[in-house]
Order: C-alpha cells, then structure tokens, then sequence
C-alpha cells in the first residue's frame, strides 16, 4: 500500500504547484476564482494530458486538435504561496487551498472561514496493493449528495455505494439497479448547516465506485470516498455556494447541453415491433404517424429501431437497409418530411463478424485492437463475435463517417439515434489509440460513447455544415451534453420505474446533462396497465426527451391509442406538452448558455427550504412551474408540498396557496397537478401540432405577477446553425408591480424576424380586477363580452374563474412593448 501522509517538498512552478508526498505527487491548478485542481498520481510521472471531457483547462493537452473550437484555454490564476508551520496555502478571489504538511491533505475554505472540503487526516490518497487508488473526504450530519450521473433511487446519495461503470441494463430497477449505462463522476456535496454547496469532479474514466457514508469505521472521523481501478486521482473542486452556481460551474469545466432543433423538444413515437415486422415496416411507421393524426396527437419525429438492419441471416448489421421492410428508404425519408416528422435511425458501434462491411472496416484500421496490438479485438456482442468501432482514432472516426454519410446522411437524415454503445468489451487490456496516446478500453471505455456522438455531429456537420443535427445517446461520459440527447435506456415496465425514473432525470440535471429523458410506458416487460400507461405519459410530457418506446414480451406495442378510451388522457397530456414549447424551447437555450436543468429538483430552487433536501418526486420545470405528478396506483387524492419562499397559484383550481405547506389535492385520472410560482411567466403555443410544419403565430404569456420577475424567450429558425451567426431573437419579458399597477416590458435583442403576430397575455390577478390597461402608452378596449373579446385583435376581457386578466395585441417586431395594468378600485356610488 502507499499512503500519502507527509509532505516532502513543495515547489512553486508558475502555472501550478509541484507538491512531493510520500505516497503519491500532485499538480494544484488554480483554474478560476471557483475552480481548483489537484492532480495525483502514485507513478514516478503523470501520464500525458489527453481529456476528452474537459473544455476549460490551462495546461497543453494532447486532445487540443481534436477538441478546437469547443475547448477554452486560460491562464491559471497567479500563485502566492504562503507557509507557516503546519501548512501551505494559496488562495483565488473567493477560495484557500490550504495544504496540510502532517498528516498530508487539502482542506478548501471560502472567504468567511468556512471549510467547504478536507481530505480525511491520516487517510487522504492512498493505493493498495491490486493498484486501485483513493480518494477520502471528512462529512459531518448535514450533508446532502446529489449528482453522480445516471443513478437508481432517491435524489440524495447519502449512505449509498455507486459504482460508475457503464453497462446495457435491459429491464432495470429505478429504485435499485446499478450500475447503469452512463458514467459521470461528479457529485454535489450541500452542508445544510452552513447552506453552503460546492462539488467534487474526477477527471478520471477508468471505472470506479463512490461511497457516500455507506462504509463506516469506528477508527475514522466519518467520511466519503472515491475510489478507481486506474488513472489518476484528478480532482476538481467546484466552488458554490448555490447549488445552481455549482452546476453553472461544473458545465464551464465539462461543457453546456447542444442546441437541439426545436422539433426534438416534440413527441418521438418508437417501438421495435414496427421494424420487425416480415415486411412494409416503412408502411407501418407511416401508418403510425397518420394514426397519431386522425387521434389529434402531435408528432414530430420516429426513432426507428434496428430491425431495419436486419441481413438475411436475422442479425442486425449496421449501416445496412433491409430491403423486404424497407424497400426504397429515400421515398421513406421522403415521406415522413412531408407530414412533419424526422427519422432517427438506430445505429450500433459493435461490428458483428459477419457483417458485411467487417472487412472495410478492419481494412481501414478502425477497430479497438488486442492487448498485443496485433489484431482486431473481438468480443460478445448483441447478435454474436463482434468487434467494436475505436472513436478515439481517427480511422476509426473517419470509416464510420463514411458509411454513415452513404447510407443514411446522403437520405437526408439528420437524426441519429447512437444506442448499444457501452463498450462492454471483457478484456479490459484490448488496445486504443486514444488520439496518439495508446490506452486501453478499460481506461476509456465510456469515452467512446461520447466521441461516437462528436463523431455523428461533425460527419452531419460535414455534410451539410448549415443543419443543426439531432443526436440520441444511451452511454456516455461527463461532457456527452455537448453532443447530444440522452435516455436512461432499457428500463422496465412497472409503477416503481415511473416513479422513480424521475430523480434519475434530476440527478442528469444536477450532473450537468439538461437534456435527458426514459422511455414512456416501460420499455421491457409486458404492455402498461391503462392507468399506468396514462400515469407515464403524464409525466413523461415534462422530460426534455419524451418517446414512448417500447418492446413489450406479450406481443403487444404501446402506443397511444392501444386503450381507446383512455386515449383522450393520453391525447391531453401530449397537446399540454406542446403548449409549452416556446417554454421548453427557452430554457433549452438556457441550459446550452449557463447549463441549468431543464427539470429541477425543488433544492435547486429553494435550497433555504429543508423540506426540499429529500425531495425526489416532485420537480421544477424551469424556474416557474412546479409539477406534482400522480405516480402511485390508484390515488384519488394527491399530497403536494408547496416551498416555502414563494406563494403558489394552482393551475387546476385557481386557488393561491402559502409556500412552506403540504395540500391534499384531489385527483382523477385526467389529472396533473401544476402550480405556478408567484412571479413567474410561462409563454405558451396554444394549438401547436407539429413543430416542423406549424408556425407559431400567437404566443401566450402566463404571468403571475405579485412578485417583480423576469424570463428571456429565446427564438431561432430552430432547425440550422443560423443562430451560431447571431440568427436568433431575446426577448426580455420584465415585470415590476407596485400597489395599483403591474408594468410589462418586453425588450427585444437580435436578427431573427420573428414570426410572431401578436401576443395574449393571461395576468392573474388574486385581488382585484384591472380598471385599464395600456399598451404603449394608449388605453386598450375592454370587452365585456367573452365572444366579442374574442372577436377582436385587440383589447382585454377579465375572467373571474380564473381571476385572470385577458389581453391581446398585435406584436411590434421592430420595437420594445410596454402593457401597464392599472388595478386602482374605481368607486361607483360617491358623487
């Protein structure tokens, strides 16, 4: 074993710290005035820098090529080493490392004296003797533990043991499965005594296990620990102190979620029965969107299984079209462009034997290699003997392109759908290029899946450099947001899954993945009991992804019609999430500038509030809108647990409710239960069926506005990289209310020609109705009448039910807008 517990030397090298113990030697960066590196090693050197996550460094790395244009480059903050008898320190603007000499170890200290993290004294970094190495934190009894990538069971962390390996989980337990299929090694560690967050990354891909107080020894203070089979311990830590600042940060470090076209943001039908079936699955798919159609179910896109790759012999071979299925894929392609609605073709890195193209693709060196070197390594793969695709080489990167770019980017496909990719290769010495360096699988496995959907951006970059592409990703690493849209894969048909399939997504959010989403309905196991299916699609409408998908063992497929009278609930549900996609669209944009979640655990939010600490269920849309999904059988009242810190306005009954309260609501199958949180405003698409086809016209505003508040709509084309030249349109939606009046200020920024034509905005207003209202200045008509307002373009109608105030213009697109709404009481009896 080697034990780091005494400092040797300590010397001041410019850029970093050259720190000497008597176990292992470090490397201490001070990135940023939130961000501090402390890279270890047990080996006589470091190995060379080559990060395929890191987008923010100071230092030369081996992957720079590779990674221009997305990595930044700074110079590390200036180091003033100051020493006293026990320790060394240095400090940024907001933080001190201070370096412990005896027992060896870093403690982090903000500027209060507050002690935001400190190794374990005596048991800091260690190795033993199979090589693996260690990472210990001291914790105390008020520590929460959110993150850690894609995980099973409740948002908090606290006393579980993670392993990060990603593996093809088919039919996993949301309560307890793991490991699962994506691996990214970050956590937020929040003290709620000091209401302070900061976080841990581990730059570090080889695989690994977090213990989060789950391991206990009498002879230690309490602790965490990490601990990995190889690599360096290469830690970074994220200053806070919100929870929201440490997500910002940690997505400076790895990269902000991809602006996806708008249309993913829309209902993706799937099933693999279609692409099974003996022939004419094409006719199938087709038939399904004109269903989805005739039932007033919006549609804007089909992830098309693999059974559209099946040879002859029934296996699946990748880039390859099953003519008796599909027997003119371009007249496919063709066809669904018309109605609206994009093709995302599954494709997989595993290159059975017997595939066709095996040759080409041994020919051009493009596959992971023995330990030796000497031949294509070949392993268990769905289907048979496999050898598997190296996206870490540039042949390997540059003979997927080619194939992809012929048979399906040359259709005029722009979605791909990167699945079965988690690398499952046993020998964990087979060979990699890794860009030059030369590693192993095992060091890089979950690597691949993310350079497989860099590789997929850039061939449809290549292709047409104007497309904005559309990428799917089951496995990846920390930074796969920069690429693409994930799933939590093959999960399992069951009550516990749709509920606890939700902090799963949480805990991507807080890990820096926005844009994540599982398959509605169960993708393994029977079909969804009505009551269940309708539950999933109620909740699904809320992820950033939302694919009902499935491969049912009964014969049956879901779909949203398969119980004709609960389709309505399903029809509802799917319109309400297409209403809010000028929200989604928005906050999409908003995660691609400061990384935010699109769905937020309530912490995220109202992390003064204690009763949200524990909270795994009910969730955030955005800053505005809180959803308290029915997820459990057979509930005909709902208890909802309203954050203290605002007041809250439920969208079902109209009623206002105090924050910092438990409700009990009632429930019927159609319900889901919202409730908007004062000073908010939520823009709606009333009426959208289809992103691809339909031009939003109208757009409505929902304000609440007791309390001043702000949001940025965001518009582009939503569909080229236009707005990578300054093509898009802000629009600053500002609220300011006093006493009597409520000012409503739309400030507009940018190129985009907006197709909007007009506004309605719907004020609530929990006191008094509006005596006038003016816009630009000028009085607005008031209608009296609901069916003459709504004859008008212009003017405003109160609508008691909802204690809602209607109002509706003609958009100015060339200039700001200002409504004032005055609710001053008009007396009507003194003379």
């Amino acid at each position: 074993m080697k034990l780091s517990s005494k400092i040797q030397s300590v010397e001041n090298c410019g850029d970093y710290l050259a720190i000497k113990t008597n176990g292992a030697q470090f490397q201490v960066y001070l990135l940023d005035n939130d961000i501090i590196r402390m890279r270890g090693t047990f080996k006589d050197e470091f190995a060379p820098e080559a990060s395929y996550a890191l987008v923010k460094t100071a230092w030369a790395d081996k992957t720079d090529g590779l990674m221009a244009g997305e990595r930044q480059r700074v110079k590390p903050l200036p180091l003033d080493l100051e020493e006293d008898a026990d320790s060394y320190s240095v400090s940024t603007a907001n933080l001190t490392l201070k370096i412990n000499r005896d027992p060896f170890g870093f403690e982090v200290i903000d500027k209060a004296g507050n002690v935001l993290h400190k190794d374990l004294p005596k048991r800091s970094f260690l190795q033993d003797d199979l090589g693996r190495s260690y990472h210990y934190s001291t914790m105390g009894d008020h520590n929460f533990f959110y993150g850690f990538g894609e995980k099973s069971g409740e948002l908090n962390k606290f006393k579980r043991r993670m392993r990060m390996h990603n593996t093809d989980s088919l039919g996993w337990n949301a309560a307890k499965s793991d490991p699962l299929y994506k691996m990214i090694p970050f956590y937020i560690n929040f003290d709620s005594e000091m209401d302070i967050a900061s976080g841990l990354y581990y730059n570090n891909s080889n695989d690994s296990t977090f213990d989060m107080d789950s391991e206990h020894s009498n002879y230690w203070h309490r602790y965490s620990y990490f601990e990995c089979d190889g690599g360096d311990l290469d830690v970074f830590f994220i200053a806070g102190p919100t929870i929201k600042d440490v997500v910002k940060h940690y997505t400076d470090l790895t990269g902000k979620t991809a602006m996806m076209p708008k249309a993913s943001l829309g209902y993706m039908g799937s099933t693999m029965y279609y692409t099974e079936l003996d022939k004419d699955a094409d006719q199938a798919i087709l038939d399904f969107v004109d269903t989805c159609k005739k039932n007033d179910i919006p549609c804007d896109g089909f992830f098309m299984s693999s059974g559209y790759t099946t040879g002859d012999d029934g296996k699946r071979y990748v880039f390859n079209w099953n003519k008796d299925r599909f027997p003119d894929p371009q007249d496919f392609v063709n066809k669904l462009k018309e109605k609206g609605v994009l093709l995302a073709p599954n494709v997989k890195p595993g290159m059975l034997v017997t595939h066709p193209l095996a040759q080409d693709f041994a020919d051009a060196d493009a596959y992971i290699k023995t330990p030796d070197g000497q031949a294509d390594q070949e392993d268990q793969y769905w289907g048979g003997a496999a050898h598997f695709v190296d996206f870490t080489s540039e042949s390997g990167r540059a003979t997927w392109s080619k194939f992809m770019t012929k048979q399906l980017l040359s259709l005029g496909i722009t979605s791909i759908w990167n699945d079965n990719n988690e690398y499952e290769i046993n020998e964990t010495a087979a060979k990699v290029d890794a860009d030059g360096v030369h590693a192993t699988i095992g060091e890089v496995k979950p690597i691949m899946p993310t350079m497989m959907a860099k590789t997929a951006q850039k061939a449809i970059a290549d292709y047409d450099p104007n497309v904005r592409p559309y990428l799917i990703n089951r496995a990846g690493f920390a930074g796969i947001q920069r690429y693409a849209q994930t799933w939590a894969g093959d999960n399992r048909t069951s009550w516990t899954n749709v509920k606890y399939n939700i902090p799963t997504i949480l805990g991507m959010g807080l890990s820096g993945v926005a844009n994540q989403g599982c398959d509605i309905g169960g993708f393994d196991g029977p079909a969804p009991e009505p009551e269940l299916f309708v539950r999933w699609v109620q909740n699904g409408i809320f992820q950033p992804r939302f694919s009902i998908h499935s491969s049912n063992d009964d014969n049956t497929v879901t779909e949203p019609w398969m119980y004709p009278s609960y389709t309505k609930y399903i029809r509802d549900a799917i319109q309400l999430r297409y209403q809010l996609i000028p929200y989604f669209y928005s906050l999409l944009h908003e995660a691609s500038v400061t990384g935010a979640p699109i769905m937020r655990p309530l912490v995220y939010e109202f992390q003064n509030d204690p009763k949200t600490f524990e909270e795994s269920f009910e969730f955030m849309l955005g800053s505005s809108l809180l959803v308290a999904n029915v997820v459990d059988k057979g509930q005909t009242t709902k208890e909802v647990y309203l954050p203290k810190g605002a007041d809250w306005y439920d969208l079902t009954t109209y009623h206002y409710y105090n924050g910092g309260q438990t409700i009990e609501v009632p429930v019927d199958l159609g319900s889901i239960p919202m409730f908007l949180r004062t000073g908010s405003i939520i823009p709606e698409s009333k009426g959208l069926m289809n992103i691809h086809n339909d031009t939003v016209e109208n757009l409505d505003v929902l304000v609440e506005p007791t309390t001043a508040s702000d949001f940025q709509l965001y518009e582009d084309d939503g569909k080229t990289m236009s707005y990578k030249q300054g093509d898009f349109l802000t629009t600053d939606i500002a609220v300011k209310p006093s006493k009597h009046q409520t000012l409503i200020n739309l400030h507009k920024q940018g190129t985009y020609d907006s197709k909007l034509k007009s506004y309605t905005f719907r004020v609530c207003c929990p006191d008094i109705a509006p005596l006038t209202i003016e816009l630009q200045g000028k009085p607005l008509a008031q209608f009296l009448k609901f069916d003459k307002f709504n004859a008008a373009t212009e003017g405003w109608f109160f609508d008691g039910e909802k204690r809602q105030v209607i109002i509706k213009f003609n958009n100015v697109s060339d200039s700001d807008i200002e409504l004032s709404v005055e609710s001053s009481v008009k007396d009507l009896i003194s003379i």
